[in-house]
């Protein structure tokens, strides 16, 4: 079991009417703040299985952080209190899986 990160890829838009377009010269980067905590409880070249702090839904998409690998897209294929099981959209290389699998 090891300490990583997610964060949603899709925001939802909770928007009731719509806006008006703007156009800044900046970086809107939400800079972490839509990071969460969890614990790899299980990995795969597939994917894992995460403990989480927050509760996840079915086919939310994330950005999973995972230690010297970095950030890997994955979906959650299913979700149960705080448990969740996602699926990688790129199986992991050979390499970062014989790093991760000991830490397990």
């Amino acid at each position: 079991m090891f300490a990583a990160e997610f964060e949603p890829a899709e925001f939802a838009n909770r928007r009731r009417s719509p806006r008006a377009a703007l156009a800044l010269d900046t970086d809107m980067a939400r800079g972490g703040l839509d990071r969460a905590l969890c614990r790899v409880t299980d990995i795969s070249v597939q994917g894992a299985r995460l403990q989480t702090y927050t509760e996840l839904r079915r086919g939310l998409k994330i950005w999973l952080r995972l230690p010297k690998v970095g950030d890997v897209a994955a979906r959650v294929v299913w979700a149960k209190d705080f448990a969740a099981g996602c699926h990688f959209d790129t199986p992991l290389a050979r390499e970062d899986f014989e790093y991760l699998a000991p830490l397990t």
